[in-house]
């Protein structure tokens, strides 16, 4: 069977956790999200862990280099001989063209990028709409509200919106994604590994758009 090797791209909000899980159920990959790794490396004292640590510890933003080599070492585990599901990395046009790099080291490629594309006024709406209890459960004033106003339906608690959901703070981190990532779908797209996927869409039917997607592109592949 051939690899799936996916990324997944998309604004914040867009449902990229929601179809990561999708994915994973789905067809068994490894989920690897950039945060994650780069925290078990700086755990495992590994010399790249180490290396991100400095500067994290610092306060600094960690290299794309560092960063690369972390999710090279990530990609080159057991458990991506049959695919991963890249999430929050690349987010740069050298970032992404330096993981090209690392995989064609490997003798693998990129199956396909999944964009998730949602227009910004829909993901200001969902994302400043959500409230959270201190006990982590969530609502959404408009999509999924409380009985009572500002109150957690199971143990009463109030209910806050994160100071990151404030629509001042959604909008600027749109505008980071715009200037920084969305570039790297005329990247992906000249490379022709771009799938594009409606994210207004229930997350059920963008679940099996995926899928169907990624199984034609099985099929193509191994005719």
């Amino acid at each position: 069977m051939s690899e799936l090797n996916l990324i997944l791209l998309g604004p914040p909000g867009a449902g990229k956790g929601t179809q990561a899980a999708h994915l994973v159920d789905d067809f068994g990959l490894p989920y690897i999200a950039t945060g994650d790794i780069l925290r078990a490396a700086v755990k495992d004292g590994t010399a790249l862990g180490k290396k991100a640590k400095e500067y994290m510890d610092a306060g600094d933003l960690v290299p794309d280099d560092v960063i690369v080599g972390v999710v090279a070492e990530r990609l080159e585990q057991g458990d991506t001989r049959d695919g991963f599901v890249l999430d929050g990395f690349p987010r740069t046009i050298p970032q992404a063209e330096a993981l090209d790099r690392s995989l064609e080291a490997m003798g693998r490629r990129l199956t396909a990028v999944l964009l998730i594309e949602v227009p910004d006024d829909v993901l200001v709406q969902r994302i400043s709409g959500r409230r959270i209890c201190t006990d982590g459960h969530v609502y959404h004033v408009d999509f999924n509200p409380p009985e009572q106003d500002d109150v957690c339906d199971v143990d009463g608690n109030a209910l806050e919106q994160r100071p990151d959901d404030a629509p001042e703070k959604v909008k600027r981190r749109l505008e980071v994604y715009h200037e920084q990532t969305a570039p790297l779908e005329d990247y992906y797209d000249d490379l022709g590994v771009l799938q594009r996927f409606d994210g207004t869409r229930s997350p059920d039917e963008v679940r099996e758009h995926i899928s169907a997607t990624l199984s034609t592109l099985r099929l193509e592949e191994s005719a």
